[in-house]
């Protein structure tokens, strides 16, 4: 059975390293790990320490435990990762306008807080999305033509 020919197919495209990624690539991930960590802890201070529904805290504190699974994909840098955070980042927004409408200071200000950080990470999350998706213009400038 003869071999066929594949001299005619281009090469796998290498696969993708964070430390040559552009600046701007960098800066988005730096941007979306630092906001989901003050998330993180904005979540745990408010509901243990700084206005707990509670005296003593509350069950509510629980809710910063699903902002630990996505740490794990930004520190390896997963794109799959940045994808499902910029959806789920909705439901911790959507909380923070609702406490911020409906609380009393301290907790709309913390609420206010937290919208505020949903918006960075979200901005941040789609902003690394579309940086890593977007083909370098000089490699793109220099590829040979084909028909």
């Amino acid at each position: 059975m003869p071999v066929p020919d594949r001299s005619n197919l281009s090469p796998a495209p290498p696969p993708y390293q964070p430390n040559a990624a552009p600046a701007a690539v960098r800066r988005a991930r730096s941007v979306a790990v630092a906001s989901l960590l003050a998330l993180m802890v904005l979540s745990l201070a408010w509901e243990l320490w700084l206005a707990p529904l509670r005296p003593g805290g509350s069950w509510l504190a629980l809710k910063a435990l699903p902002l630990c699974v996505p740490l794990a994909g930004f520190l390896k840098n997963r794109m799959y990762t940045y994808r499902w955070v910029s959806l789920m980042v909705w439901l911790y927004f959507t909380e923070g306008i609702v406490r911020g409408w409906s609380d009393r200071p301290p907790s709309n200000w913390l609420a206010w807080a937290e919208v505020a950080l949903c918006t960075v990470l979200f901005t941040a999350c789609t902003a690394h999305i579309r940086l890593r998706l977007r083909k370098p213009a000089p490699l793109a400038a220099a590829a040979p033509a084909t028909l």
